[in-house]
C-alpha cells in the first residue's frame, strides 16, 4: 500500500477524533482501511506461505496451512 493512502487514512482519523467526519470522509476511511487490511493480510500470507520451521535435530518442515 502505499505511503499516501496510509497517510490519508491516519489524517481521517484524527480529523474523527478531533470533530467528526462527512458521510464522504467516512466512506473514503472504510474503504482505505479496507485496502490496508487486505494489504496487510495478503502480505502475511506471502510471509508464511515461504517459513519454515527447523527442529533441535536440524531438519526442516514448512508450515501448513490450517483450515
Amino acid at each position: 500500500m502505499e505511503q499516501k493512502k496510509i497517510d490519508r487514512i491516519n489524517e481521517l482519523a484524527r480529523k474523527a477524533k478531533a470533530g467528526g467526519l462527512t458521510d464522504e470522509e467516512t466512506a473514503e476511511r472504510d474503504a482505505l482501511r479496507r485496502e490496508y487490511i487486505n494489504a496487510f493480510k495478503s502480505s502475511l500470507t506471502a510471509q508464511l506461505d515461504n517459513t519454515y520451521v527447523q527442529y533441535p535435530d536440524g531438519t526442516r518442515k514448512k508450515l501448513r496451512k490450517k483450515i
